[in-house]
């Protein structure tokens, strides 16, 4: 048998930029990265999240918002050289039936879900050309794979991502640089708990027992972890994932989605 390598600081000397990471799955993403040896950025719109956020390994916190253009294009000068980018941030959706869905939650979903990603790929990919190297990670879900009733404009927002993904894939293989995306199945994270709350009260049901559904589904029998999704991102964007771009990768317990049709809606 060869030597027992250790993979712990598989990313030295790598620099990391995880968007949306002062909290929930974003944080424990670029812990991870850190933990591997990579310098690692957050940025993020709450600044003063990102800077108490930076403070538990040591990283770099900028002030991102991804819905604006000019926000991302300063954040990624800012950065300079980029070898990992991961894109985590993005927004749920305020349950409801796509004949109820207003024009403002839909450009809201979209605006900040699917086209903030896009412009961040666009900056990381003018970077990583010039490089001719790089990786990019879209944090997509099970959503835009399988879609859910009553989250529309996030199905359609995760579906973007994933088509994004495969594209820039396409466009940056010649640069060596890869493009995959992860697809989370459940995560008790804050962002969940608030989607949460509005299925239990359109289902009538308390939120143990809606999380006692939701993990009843997943065939492995468990909630996912932030640690979960960040080993495979941390994997993705290491040596051992040079062979792979263009994949998306679902991460959810063996659970593919959430097809259940709601019964109709209580005349107003």
């Amino acid at each position: 048998m060869g030597p027992d390598v250790s993979s712990s600081h598989d990313l030295e000397n790598q620099i990391a930029l995880v968007t949306g990471a002062a909290q929930g799955l974003g944080f424990g993403i670029a812990k991870e990265l850190a933990a591997r040896g990579a310098t690692v950025f957050i940025g993020d719109i709450q600044r003063e999240k990102a800077d108490t956020a930076v403070r538990e390994f040591f990283g770099n916190a900028v002030e991102l918002n991804i819905a604006d253009s000019a926000s991302v294009d300063r954040c990624f000068e800012q950065i300079g050289k980029l070898d990992i980018l991961v894109n985590n941030a993005g927004v749920g959706q305020n349950v409801a039936a796509i004949s109820q869905l207003t024009d403002q939650e839909w450009r809201r979903v979209i605006n900040i879900t699917l086209t903030g990603t896009f412009y961040c790929c666009r900056a990381a990919a003018r970077i990583m050309e010039k490089q001719g190297a790089g990786c990019i990670v879209n944090i997509a879900s099970i959503n835009g794979q399988n879609p859910a009733a009553l989250v529309a404009a996030y199905n359609v927002a995760k579906a973007g991502v994933i088509s994004l993904t495969r594209t820039l894939a396409l466009e940056l293989a010649a640069y060596g640089v890869r493009v995959n995306a992860v697809s989370p199945g459940p995560v008790y994270t804050e962002f969940n708990k608030t989607v949460m709350a509005q299925r239990c009260q359109s289902l009538n049901i308390t939120e143990e027992q809606m999380i006692e559904r939701i993990r009843g589904s997943i065939p492995l029998g468990r909630w996912g972890e932030a640690v979960d999704i960040a080993n495979v991102v941390a994997f993705l964007c290491s040596k051992d994932a040079g062979w792979i771009t263009g994949e998306v990768l679902r991460v959810s317990g063996g659970l593919e989605g959430v097809s259940a049709a709601p019964p109709k809606r209580a005349k107003e």
